[in-house]
């Protein structure tokens, strides 16, 4: 174990399963093939995925949803709660603490957002490899 301390954010394992778990969502629930991104606290692409047979535009939109999640809740204080961002993307918490977003795209922007929301909450009760469940705040 190293003692160089780490930044807060997800582990490369738990963004691994934010993309495998979100995809298979959207399967069960009969939507398109998805494409789900995972950004950490800076916006920065931490995983990509794209489900078989999925539009390549659709990779580009799910990393653009995650930034966006991560932007928001300084934009809606600059803003004064009046910016509204396209639905599918969401923060990764753990408790009051942001550690990264992931977004979706594929399907509808709601469907997007269910499929990316129900993986970031199946997350709290599954703890992926990296030993720590993750939560989902709104963004």
């Amino acid at each position: 174990m190293s003692d160089t301390p780490r930044l807060p954010g997800l582990t490369s394992a738990e963004a691994d399963w934010l993309v495998r778990v979100a995809p298979a969502v959207g399967a069960e629930r009969g939507f398109p093939p998805l494409a789900v991104a995972v950004v950490d606290l800076t916006g920065e692409v931490v995983v990509l995925r794209r489900a078989d047979g999925g539009m390549p535009m659709t990779s580009r939109i799910a990393v653009a949803k995650a930034r966006t999640a991560v932007l928001v809740d300084g934009i809606q204080h600059l803003y004064g709660g009046d910016f509204v961002p396209w639905a599918g993307g969401v923060l990764v918490t753990d408790g009051d603490v942001i550690l990264g977003a992931a977004g979706a795209s594929g399907a509808h922007a709601v469907e997007d957002d269910g499929a990316v929301r129900t993986a970031v909450r199946r997350g709290r009760r599954a703890v992926p490899a990296g030993g720590r469940a993750c939560g989902e705040g709104a963004p």
